[in-house]
């Protein structure tokens, strides 16, 4: 994912009284941190580097310039033994959750040769349990990421190896920090997001019913609630110019069906059918340029045919062209997996609006989809408009999807809710296979939950599982494995996490 927007604050730790003992320790050591910096800025990360901070006074400036700076994230890099006092006031004031580095430079030192000076350079160890305590007393959140530092360049004056970019701990102490950014980054989205509520959620659904200031408590986000009329009213004013460049983009995105050879319910869409969901669409588009919205959660029954029933059937294209644009969108009012939706497209991931749709015990898998919306980014070739006489369960008729998610690595990322009130994030990682499809306008795809695509699945046991964590039906299903950075962004957010 890009990491545009995110800041991180960074500071090196040392100790001051260490300087003047052994010549040369505090450059060397200083550029460690400039490496760090580097890697991080690499990564998209905008870097505020205050350099080494190795007594109380250069702590408290430090803290101080992040809070100015507005960081999202504190680093604190430990280049040698520091204190625990002159750590604490770098973070306590400032706000944010705070991960420390214990990155060492060398895989192992030559001990026989090696003296204090060259062994303060890899003692970053040390003084780990001594700033966990510290900031585990003081309340402070933080995170450890252990492993080498990675150089691809022999320092001067290193005695041992310090060349370990190609080092297993390098490489995985590496991915997970890029994790954490990604955490952070989805968090500060989620905190600063607008999410309209369109209706309400379909009647019935318990597991789909959500308090939304819960929402606001757990993620920051706002939740602006809509009236159908504010839909109806922007729909009625758009123009053919904007109807004519909506099915321009539909036409240029999707493949338009002929009739379903195997359900009758689902026809090529006709003239009219197309014409009426390129303005809904177009509708969309200024509702959610009018309240600057981040996603979207919809669903109205409707009576007997009326404008608002025509109106709910028919906002599928549109918000299957919003969700491409990185604005999920929700149907049948589940808000909860409109933020699963939302964690996954802002990974990178797309996140597509989906449930569990049949199981294969020949195939070894579980067939996953729903009548829309999709996230065309992440389509197994090009997705199919199919006119839907009904839409099952819900009234009236109208464009719908069908389409299949990209084959290969998947996750599963569902939201639900605890008899405690809680808030609480399921995941479950597999792979999209091959296969026929039903050809129903819906979208639906092919997933084994296993380790490789071709792993044997044990459909009724998995589903077991997921089941006994008491899921919402929905879920947002996205492309890549995404779970490590999910469970980050839940440690982050102060939630639970299961992976399955």
């Amino acid at each position: 994912m890009s990491q545009n927007g995110c800041r991180v604050g960074l500071f090196s730790i040392g100790l001051a009284a260490y300087w003047p003992q052994f010549d040369g320790l505090e450059q060397r050591l200083t550029s460690y941190g400039a490496f760090v910096a580097k890697k991080l800025s690499d990564m998209g990360i905008e870097v505020v580097d205050v350099g080494m901070v190795d007594d109380q006074p250069k702590a408290m400036a430090a803290g101080d310039r992040f809070i100015r700076e507005s960081v999202d994230l504190v680093v604190c890099y430990v280049t040698t033994y520091s204190t625990s006092s002159q750590v604490l006031p770098a973070v306590q004031q400032v706000g944010r959750p705070v991960l420390v580095l214990n990155l060492q430079p060398t895989a192992q030192l030559q001990y026989v040769a090696t003296g204090t000076g060259e062994w303060l350079a890899n003692c970053q160890a040390c003084c780990i349990p001594e700033i966990s305590n510290a900031f585990a007393r003081c309340g402070i959140g933080f995170h450890v990421v252990t492993g080498l530092l990675g150089l691809s360049d022999q320092p001067e004056g290193a005695l041992a190896n310090e060349v370990t970019v190609d080092h297993p701990s390098a490489i995985e102490a590496w991915r997970d920090i890029e994790d954490w950014l990604s955490a952070v980054c989805v968090k500060k989205v989620l905190n600063r997001s607008r999410i309209g509520f369109i209706g309400h959620t379909y009647p019935g659904m318990m597991d789909m019913y959500s308090d939304f200031t819960q929402h606001s408590a757990f993620f920051g986000t706002h939740i602006e609630v809509l009236e159908m009329e504010d839909i109806q009213a922007r729909v009625d004013a758009v123009t053919t110019n904007e109807i004519d460049a909506v099915r321009d983009r539909t036409l240029e995105l999707f493949e338009i069906s002929e009739n379903s050879p195997s359900d009758s319910l689902a026809k090529k869409p006709t003239d009219d059918e197309m014409t009426w969901a390129c303005r809904v669409a177009a509708g969309l588009d200024r509702v959610v340029s009018d309240f600057d919205l981040d996603g979207l959660t919809y669903y109205y029954r409707g009576l007997d045919g009326n404008d608002f029933e025509q109106l709910g059937s028919s906002l599928i294209l549109g918000c299957s062209l919003l969700t491409a644009r990185g604005i999920p969108c929700s149907g049948e009012g589940d808000l909860k997996n409109c933020m699963a939706m939302k964690v996954m497209d802002t990974l990178g991931a797309g996140g597509s609006y989906t449930e569990f749709y049949a199981m294969d015990f020949e195939d070894r898998l579980i067939l996953m989809g729903h009548d829309g919306p999709f996230h065309m980014a992440i389509a197994e070739g090009k997705p199919i408009l199919r006119g839907l006489e009904i839409f099952h369960g819900k009234r009236g008729g109208g464009v719908s999807v069908e389409a299949q998610v990209s084959q290969g690595p998947v996750t599963i990322l569902g939201l639900t809710q605890t008899q405690d009130g809680k808030l609480k994030w399921l995941s479950a990682e597999g792979w999209s296979v091959p296969g026929d499809i039903l050809c129903i306008g819906n979208t639906n795809s092919r997933i084994r939950f296993t380790d490789t695509p071709d792993s044997d699945f044990d459909v009724a046991g998995w589903m077991n599982r997921w089941a006994q964590l008491g899921p919402t039906h929905h879920v947002a299903l996205g492309v890549g494995h995404e779970s490590a950075k999910v469970e980050r962004l839940a440690r982050l957010l102060h939630m639970d996490f299961v992976r399955v």
